[in-house]
């Protein structure tokens, strides 16, 4: 498959599972859970998830999604393409029930990320991009969109900013210390800094479309947390830059818990 019918599986794949997330959302019982990391876990993250692999197993492309981790290094070391996916990233935002919560569909090669699939159910907005065509910001696009009329509705990322005041976004659930010190600096250099907390992966597509100016995460996450948000974030023409390498940070990697991270 050629990488345009490959970001159209995985948008579809997106609005499906993001259509399933919202009646669960509305309408049932969370039936929230716990994972051995203490992380939250409900009926709406395993829904996502099945329905999200019965489009990307068609693909022939092995997946690692959140919700079946538990792969061997051993097993996925010799992949040089795979999918990466969070069926729902900001579980806890979900659990709130505050609407920032999205589904993540990534595809790496060589590993790195060469698309991204982005969906805010709640919000109706999608986020897509690819090293061919860019990233693109598409609202008001339910699951049973037509995927012509995405792509002609869509605009193309970063978008167009009046902002005056450099402007930081940081997590809503993990704040750390670092990063309150981190953003704290920036205001030496740069004077008053805006602060918005956001959750999700919705941090990373804010510094892709030129709402915010950096993302620093000084805190644990996991690479499915990041890896559509940085396709994303890459071909709008921003960096995610590993803390400790000081280079882009890469994935399928044997420890799936990312390092710290800027985005700029």
């Amino acid at each position: 498959m050629d990488l345009k019918n490959l970001l159209n599986t995985a948008i579809r794949a997106s609005l499906d599972a993001g259509e399933r997330i919202m009646e669960i959302y509305e309408n049932e019982d969370f039936e929230v859970d716990f994972k051995g990391d203490e992380s939250p876990l409900t009926k709406a993250d395993l829904a996502s998830h099945h329905i999200i692999m019965k489009y990307l197993e068609k693909t022939h492309i092995p997946l690692l999604s959140e919700e079946g981790r538990d792969l061997d290094f051993q097993e996925r070391k010799n992949w040089n393409r795979l999918w990466i996916v969070d069926p729902i990233d900001g579980t806890k935002e979900f659990i709130k029930r505050n609407g920032e919560f999205t589904v993540n569909i990534a595809l790496i090669e060589d590993q790195k990320p060469i698309l991204g699939v982005i969906y805010v159910p709640a919000l109706e907005t999608l986020y897509y991009g690819d090293l061919e065509n860019g990233s693109f910001k598409a609202e008001k696009v339910t699951s049973d969109a037509d995927l012509a009329k995405i792509f002609e509705i869509s605009t193309k990322l970063p978008l167009k900013t009046n902002r005056e005041k450099f402007t930081v976004v940081a997590s809503k659930s993990h704040l750390s210390e670092e990063t309150v010190e981190y953003i704290n600096t920036l205001e030496e250099k740069h004077g008053t800094v805006e602060r918005i907390s956001k959750g999700s992966s919705l941090k990373l597509c804010m510094v892709a479309e030129g709402a915010a100016d950096q993302y620093p995460r000084f805190a644990p996450t996991m690479e499915w947390d990041t890896a559509a948000g940085q396709a994303i974030c890459t071909f709008a023409g921003k960096t995610v830059y590993d803390h400790e390498t000081g280079k882009e940070m890469l994935y399928n990697r044997e420890n799936l818990l990312n390092n710290w991270f800027l985005v700029k």
